[in-house]
């Protein structure tokens, strides 16, 4: 027996032993005494067995352990760790599932091994299977046969794919990190097997050293985020330096330029051909004072308004919507010009700071060219404030300094008060600088309403065309009150308050977004107005019945009072006035082609009744102011 044991003899040798003695006719005795011998030995062969397999696996989880020390990446780590399993332990599949909380389950991430089923990203729920056994232990848990073990507590997808794979011995360990399990590795086979208590610690042993792998490649894998970050950012920043150096020497070399009594052409050009594209200036009134290069034709389009009112509202260049890039020339609150490029096909963020650079050294120049006339608008502005609320005394100091700058008060203008829905903010304020310059007028801003003196004789035209252009611009509402025209520097108070009241006699009444003036108010402009007009509105209430009756010596304006006192009824007016019922309807027709076909709606109605109350009354003074003279001239 102890030769065989030497050898490492088959176990079937040991057994040959017995069988030889008991066929030499040896006794009962010297029989039991080698069957002792023999089980003995046989249990000495399999301790040496069980030795060399526990030194195989050992050396096999050295090996392993060689492997996890290498600098992997979460991912790649996984995959080595599921084939060293599978290798390990001999069996036909392993993968490694680590706890997703937000999905409130386990999801592959590796696998070794399998036919179809079970791949990377599939989703373990915790509802049953093997692995949650071993979570809920915190420690191995194995089958010999999944699928027909009933110890602990099955979950249908997991059978499903268990089945797919034909899986049937399977052992799982829990993956710790500080007493908490965040996943499971699992071996299995696609045969019956008992794994043995020394598979079962090795397995453990394994899962030890893979958590403090995962966990060190996590960290690394985190490291390597954070270099990659920290590089990132310096290469930003060392971009950011370069870009800042070169915005400084392209500065000084345009100052430069400008302190050299370089004009804006030579300004411009250089700019040009740095921004690497056409380029066009303009002034506040969109007048082109200097153009390099093939500008496009659209220079002047409708969408590059808003653009350029955008870029003076907040200080930047914007890109308009047809591609090219506007930046505002300012200095302070004063809109000096405006800049328009055309960027090249691969346009980067440093040709927009660029451009940004430009346009102040383009302010500076025009601010150097131009200081004059930015001490001109600041004055125009305080000039409209002293206009609509200086005193009679100051009104003779105002009237110099508006010849000063060129205006002449004593030509007629109009007073448009406007106040925008949502205030005067922003590009309300850039525009109206613009618009009272174009427009050779004045402008101011007074509490909420934008207000401004403009040349000319008809305010309803002149409310009209701001009204409509400045909600344009804005896409707002914008209500608008005017009265004019003033011939006179003292005028000029008294127009404006009579533009205010129509603006909030219409906000009254709920006329957001329309205009008015005291004549398209009707007799309600006679309350407003400082000054009534009543000949005025007399002439365009009842003017064409008062000229037909003069030319014709007929009756149409008494008709019309008759008419009224009748309740509106043709018949008993003409009892008034002892003519025939067909005569006074021949009488409303004619009037009717004079005044219109709504003479006789109530709101027209109503100022024809006061129109004709009015020129009645006026009637009657006169008569007695000449009544009077005559009894002084006989006196």
């Amino acid at each position: 027996m102890l030769e065989l044991l030497v050898r490492e003899a088959p176990s079937g040798e040991f057994d040959n032993v017995v069988a030889q003695a008991r066929a030499q006719g040896a006794g009962p005795e010297r029989l039991a005494e080698l069957e002792q011998a023999r089980d003995l030995s046989l249990r000495i062969r399999g301790l040496f067995e069980r030795r060399r397999q526990r030194e195989a696996g050992l050396i096999a989880l050295v090996d392993t352990v060689r492997d996890l020390t290498l600098p992997y990446s979460l991912d790649t780590l996984l995959k080595v760790i599921v084939r060293r399993t599978r290798l390990l332990f001999g069996v036909d599949m392993s993968w490694v599932a680590l706890y997703e909380p937000q999905e409130d389950a386990s999801l592959v991430r590796a696998a070794d091994g399998h036919a179809s089923a079970i791949t990377v990203g599939f989703r373990v729920p915790l509802t049953g299977g093997l692995g949650l056994r071993a979570m809920k232990e915190t420690g191995p848990f194995s089958t010999a046969d999944y699928l027909a073990d009933e110890t602990f507590t099955h979950s249908r997808e997991v059978d499903e794919v268990v089945r797919a794979e034909g899986l049937r011995a399977m052992m799982a360990v829990p993956l710790q990190q500080d007493d908490q399990v965040f996943g499971i590795l699992y071996a299995s086979g696609r045969s019956v097997r008992h794994f043995s208590p020394d598979e079962i610690s090795l397995m453990l042993s394994l899962a030890d050293l893979v958590a403090v792998a995962i966990e060190k490649a996590r960290l690394l894998d985190g490291t390597r985020r954070e270099i990659a970050e920290l590089a990132e950012g310096t290469t930003r920043e060392r971009d950011s330096s370069l870009l800042a150096q070169k915005l400084r020497s392209t500065h000084s070399r345009l100052i430069d330029l400008v302190l050299a009594g370089g004009d804006l052409q030579v300004l411009a050009t250089e700019a040009a051909r740095l921004l690497d594209g056409p380029l066009s200036v303009r002034d506040p009134a969109d007048r082109e004072l200097v153009v390099v290069g093939d500008f496009p034709e659209t220079s002047a389009a409708d969408d590059l308004v808003g653009a350029s009112l955008d870029a003076h509202a907040e200080r930047r260049p914007v890109r308009s919507p047809g591609g090219l890039w506007v930046a505002p020339a300012i200095a302070g609150e004063e809109m000096l010009g405006t800049l328009f490029l055309k960027p090249p096909e691969q346009a980067e963020e440093h040709h927009v700071q660029l451009l940004g650079v430009v346009a102040q050294c383009v302010a500076v120049l025009l601010l150097m060219q131009r200081s004059a006339a930015v001490v001109e608008g600041q004055a125009r502005d305080e000039l409209l404030r002293d206009l609509i609320g200086g005193t009679p005394s100051e009104l003779e100091h105002v009237a110099e300094r508006a010849r000063r700058l060129g205006l002449d008060l004593d030509e007629p203008h109009v007073v448009v008060a406007a106040r925008p829905e949502g205030g005067i903010q922003g590009r309300a304020l850039v525009w109206a600088s613009a618009y009272a310059h174009r427009r050779g007028g004045l402008k101011s801003a007074v509490g909420d309403c934008l207000v401004f003196l403009l040349p000319g004789g008809d305010p309803q035209a002149a409310a009209a065309a701001l009204s409509r252009e400045l909600t344009a611009v804005l896409d707002r509402q914008v209500t608008v009150g005017t009265s004019g025209p003033a011939q006179t520097p003292s005028a000029v108070a008294r127009t404006y308050q009579e533009a205010k009241r129509c603006l909030d006699a219409v906000v009254a009444l709920g006329g957001i977004g329309s205009t008015a003036s005291p004549q398209e108010l009707g007799f309600l402009g006679l309350l407003l107005s400082e000054n009534p007009n009543t000949s005025g509105f007399i002439g365009n209430t009842i003017g064409p019945v008062l000229d037909y009756d003069n030319l014709q010596r007929t009756e149409l304006a008494r008709t019309l009072e008759e008419y009224f006192a009748a309740g509106g009824s043709p018949t008993y007016a003409a009892e008034r006035l002892h003519v025939h019922p067909n005569t006074v309807s021949r009488r409303l027709e004619r009037i009717t082609e004079l005044l219109g076909d709504k003479w006789q709606e109530p709101a027209q109605a109503l100022e024809v009744q006061l129109a004709l109350q009015l020129y009645r009354t006026r009637r009657v003074l006169q008569r007695n102011q000449q009544r009077r003279q005559t009894d002084r001239a006989r006196g």
